[in-house]
């Protein structure tokens, strides 16, 4: 005979309840109110978080301040209206905070009201808040020097309270990367357990592994910092900051769904790491010449080739921080703005608004620029008005997707520009790669291949055959070669290589590119014609730099093809 159990039956139905009203909630969040939904049930909730709003006030208006992180603190709430939230953002505003809303269910609301009897709303706190604040940085930073230190510091972590475990771990990655100049960390689920890489002079490195529950918390706590659907299982974009000391530290955060869950990236924008000077870039000394005579001119177009990842942001910073006077008017229109440079009015596009590239010329333009830099040009009417605006008194900056800087006129002709009109308007074309510094410390002097001396002597006899000197790049055929290979030290997280160089080409419109643009010349067309302008080709600039002892034969031929004809 069945023993009919009430308790345990009551028990059932209850958490029955409970669940369908969690799934009410998610689904009215997301189909009704357009705001991301949050179970605290699952997520840990911050104590000074609570200290932004008063006990009284958030039962009073059912809402549940439940994370703070830096200035961006994260509020639930159980049902959103127009008021509500204008009272909230502007209390948060007087507090220097920036909320971010989600619905949750009552019991959640409940779990968080809970928590205000463990503290005491006298006590002293510092609102701007603490969870990952700059200064935990700091002292996390501290102990980290070598990619294993991070290794070292995340089985700690792993070990330590399991209430503060995820922050602790969290502290620990962002701390890490930072310190050691990585410019990406990658959180990725594999079937049983997670991975934690870094990517170190655009090279991913493995730091660590942990189990799947510990991915699990950590893809919950990445998402609330990030502003993103805590239940949505689709890409996702989101972005937070770090105070570090005066300095604020971008991290745009991007999730994909996979075979055993998100993949996340954190892209760390540190303004150190795009201060680049212009010196510095690794431009050799008779293009940086060029360079430099080009972009203090009073108008003219200036373009950046290359890839994503080639630095040519970086490149476009460093000739803005270069020209910079405040005698000049300078505006950039980004996607998105990543960096902020001091004394120019930086803005960003928003296709949600109508402010596009087009629309965002159109509006610098009426704003008395003397310099004009533009992110990208991706379509017809970008293309147009920068060309325009070159012919009519501003210097524009901006980059184009092509494999080199001979490809340059062919695709602005495709994009519709007159090629009458880009004889004038367009000044220079540049095309760039990056690649690897060697290990000062631990490079190694190797005697070459066969195949190597042949590839470096064909391009050296390019060289002499278009009369470049040699010498002035610091090479002597007399001599036998001297190429350097990787070791790999502490020094350089064993990889062989610290930092990344540039390596460059361009072509000036002078009188001999100026005949051939109105004749919608090939790539090859114009290389043939531009070999004579006394500027390397990025093949002759990489050898350069490989007999010089600033990078690799590997490296080089990972960007560049030196086979090439």
């Amino acid at each position: 005979m069945a023993i009919f159990d009430e308790e345990k039956q009551n028990k059932q139905l209850e958490d029955l309840h409970k669940q369908e009203e969690e799934e009410l909630v998610a689904n009215l969040a997301e189909s009704k109110y357009g705001l991301p939904y949050a179970d605290l049930r699952v997520l840990e909730i911050d104590n000074e978080a609570l200290r932004s709003i008063s006990e009284a006030d958030a039962i009073e208006m059912k809402v549940a301040p439940f994370k703070l992180f830096g200035k961006n603190i994260f509020i639930g709430i159980r049902t959103p209206t127009d008021d509500l939230l204008k009272t909230l953002r502007d209390r948060m505003e007087r507090k220097n905070l920036v909320p971010t809303f989600y619905m949750m269910s009552g019991a959640s609301l409940n779990k968080v009201w809970e928590r205000y009897k463990e503290i005491s709303m006298a006590e002293s706190s510092k609102i701007g808040g603490l969870d990952i604040s700059g200064e935990v940085l700091r002292d996390t930073a501290k102990n980290i020097k070598y990619i294993q230190d991070i290794e070292k510091l995340v089985i700690e972590a792993l070990e330590g309270n399991k209430i503060h475990k995820i922050s602790r771990l969290l502290e620990v990655i962002l701390a890490g990367a930072i310190a050691v100049k990585a410019s990406d960390i990658h959180i990725e689920p594999e079937k049983e357990r997670g991975r934690l890489r870094l990517r170190l002079d655009g090279v991913l490195q493995d730091i660590s592994f942990f189990n799947f529950d510990v991915y699990k918390l950590l893809n919950s706590r990445i998402k609330l910092l990030s502003g993103m659907k805590l239940t949505s299982q689709i890409a996702q974009d989101g972005r937070f900051n770090i105070m570090e000391g005066d300095k604020e530290i971008n991290i745009r955060t991007s999730l994909i769904p996979g075979s055993y869950g998100e993949s996340i990236v954190m892209r760390i924008l540190d303004p150190k790491s795009i201060q680049v000077n212009f010196e510095e870039l690794g431009i050799e000394p008779y293009l940086l010449e060029i360079v430099k005579n080009e972009i203090v001119k009073p108008n003219g177009l200036i373009l950046v080739t290359g890839p994503t990842g080639s630095g040519k942001t970086t490149t476009l910073y460093a000739f803005l921080r270069k020209i910079y006077s405040t005698e000049i008017n300078i505006i950039t229109i980004e996607d998105p703005v990543e960096y902020h440079l001091p004394g120019i009015t930086q803005t960003q596009i928003n296709l949600a608004k109508g402010y596009t590239f087009p629309e965002g010329l159109r509006s610098a333009l009426r704003q008395d620029p003397d310099v004009i830099m533009v992110g990208e040009i991706r379509d017809e009417k970008t293309a147009g008005i920068v060309t325009q605006s070159a012919l009519t008194g501003q210097m524009v900056f901006s980059t184009l997707h092509t494999n080199n800087a001979a490809g340059v006129i062919p695709r602005l002709i495709d994009l519709g520009v007159n090629p009458k009109i880009l004889v004038s308007a367009l000044s220079l074309s540049m095309a760039q790669r990056l690649v690897r510094k060697l290990c000062n410390i631990c490079k190694k002097e190797y005697a070459p291949t066969d195949q190597e001396i042949k590839t470096i002597k064909s391009i050296l006899n390019n060289m002499r055959e278009e009369g470049k000197d040699l010498a002035k790049h610091n090479v002597n055929e007399e001599k036998p070669f001297k190429i350097f290979g990787t070791v790999g030290c502490e020094e350089c997280n064993k990889t062989g290589y610290s930092g990344r160089i540039g390596i460059f080409e361009a072509i000036r419109t002078d009188e001999t590119i100026e005949k051939i643009i109105p004749e919608n010349p090939s790539e090859r067309e114009i290389k043939k014609v531009a070999r004579m302008q006394g500027i390397l080709s990025m093949r002759q600039d990489g050898i350069v730099k490989i007999l010089n002892g600033i990078t690799s034969m590997e490296e080089v031929q990972s960007v560049v093809d030196l086979n090439e004809e």
